[in-house]
């Protein structure tokens, strides 16, 4: 769990922060020319809460974690480690999948919580400096447009991105051949294939989740 989560967390905080400055950069001075200053907040929360804390909390521990399992464990079968657990009647699933994945099952949602805040302090920031939008409007908007369901949804997007991430790094990690080689093209691999799976899955989750939701505008 530490590779997971503290070692994880100051990489994470630092994405967040900056692409909720970003965010706000360009949301918040169309609607300050528009006159709805009102709704920064909102728009932000519901952005970060939704999509971009989920996959881009994914994004960085799929870059850190799923190469790190699958480089460990493709080391163990190359060196026949993995044989090895066989002959100790050892279930290499039980003792080094199940374990990475309840891991990152257990902190990618916590991380999501933090980028999240983390991510609205970023964005409460860059409003009250540049475009003198009151914190109180700010929060308030904030407030009326984030339900709770928004936050649990990407809750449930982490839940789904962790295991994902987990089970293609252990798996491309335990099917690896040709040495040191096998190691280098089976993280690589598990890397892209974790990405790639993280953006399908979030626009499929999202689809589910979402359509036929009311606006939130309305809310």
């Amino acid at each position: 769990m530490i590779i997971v989560g503290p070692e994880s967390l100051m990489i994470a905080l630092l994405t967040a922060s900056f692409v909720g400055m970003v965010f706000t950069i360009q949301v918040a001075r169309e609607f300050v020319a528009l006159g709805a200053v009102n709704i920064v907040g909102g728009v932000l929360a519901l952005s970060l809460a939704r999509e971009l804390s989920p996959v881009l909390t994914a994004v960085i521990v799929a870059g850190r974690v799923c190469s790190a399992f699958a480089a460990e464990i493709g080391t163990m079968r190359v060196t026949e480690q993995i044989d090895a657990l066989y002959m100790l009647k050892t279930d290499p699933v039980d003792y080094l999948v199940i374990p990475r994945v309840i891991a990152c099952c257990s902190m990618l949602p916590i991380l999501i919580v933090i980028c999240l805040v983390t991510g609205l302090a970023g964005g409460l920031l860059i409003s009250t400096t540049m475009y003198n939008i009151s914190s109180t409007v700010f929060l308030d908007s904030v407030r009326n447009f984030l339900q709770v369901w928004d936050v649990c949804s990407g809750l449930v997007k982490g839940l789904v991105f962790g295991a994902t991430i987990a089970i293609i790094g252990t798996s491309w990690g335990l099917t690896t051949t040709g040495g040191a080689k096998g190691v280098g093209q089976s993280t690589t691999t598990a890397v892209v294939t974790a990405l790639l799976s993280i953006f399908i899955i979030d626009f499929f989750l999202s689809w589910i989740m979402f359509q036929g939701m009311g606006s939130s505008v309305n809310g």
